[in-house]
């Protein structure tokens, strides 16, 4: 396939299954491009993903301030009760002198995932409404660097494995916020899996395109 130019490459996807090169094509809203070699989906157009994006980032930005302000889990030891909370996980770290890990995981488990959803309210507020051109590319260029870096999973899988290895020795009660977290991480994952960064570029561009046809009509 000869290139014009590099303006060319913006119409050109590949395959993540069999890496074969297509050429992008408008497709219905609704519907979805299929590889021509393997039959996996390239990509969707669906603008019920934006509404469905902000639902979520409502919901995942609800449940996590609610992880977050009661305990995630109360241990009774011999009469002796504690209860674990994310805030205080971190300061525990920093009383402690651990310094270093108090920074690198009060942004894995507090700062990275609120930011994450922060900014998916604003992105799919502002493609909901059609403006913020330039904001909705800088935060979309933004998601994909702090995405990976979410680690609130990672935490919950940690917190109920040390729950296995105390099961036998002490009293274990699960607060609000422990079920708040799980289906934080649950929409976290869901958001992550379902809702793709390239679609919503696409989205966004076919949003741009309709209304730059708009004002020329």
């Amino acid at each position: 396939m000869k290139l014009e130019n590099e303006d060319a490459l913006d119409n050109l996807i590949i395959c993540h299954q069999c890496y074969t090169l297509h050429e992008e094509i408008p497709i219905k809203d609704g519907s979805k491009a299929c590889c021509s070699t393997c039959g996996g989906i390239l990509y969707r157009y669906d603008t019920r993903l934006i509404d469905h994006g902000l639902a979520l980032s409502i919901t995942g930005l609800i449940f996590f301030i609610l992880a977050n302000l009661f305990p995630l889990v109360q241990i009774d030891i011999l009469g002796s009760e504690q209860f674990i909370t994310i805030p205080k996980t971190i300061f525990s770290l920093f009383e402690s002198g651990f310094y270093i890990v108090g920074i690198i995981c009060a942004f894995l488990i507090f700062i990275f995932p609120l930011m994450i959803f922060i900014v998916n309210l604003i992105l799919f507020t502002l493609l909901k409404f059609g403006r913020g051109d330039q904001w909705t590319k800088d935060l979309l260029i933004l998601l994909s660097h702090i995405t990976p870096w979410s680690m609130t999973d990672i935490f919950l899988i940690s917190i109920l494995v040390a729950l296995v290895k105390l099961i036998g020795y002490a009293q274990i009660h699960m607060g609000i916020s422990f079920w708040a977290l799980a289906v934080f991480v649950f929409i976290d994952l869901y958001i992550v899996k379902r809702l793709h960064l390239s679609e919503v570029w696409m989205l966004r561009k076919r949003i741009i395109q309709n209304r730059e046809t708009d004002d020329r009509g």
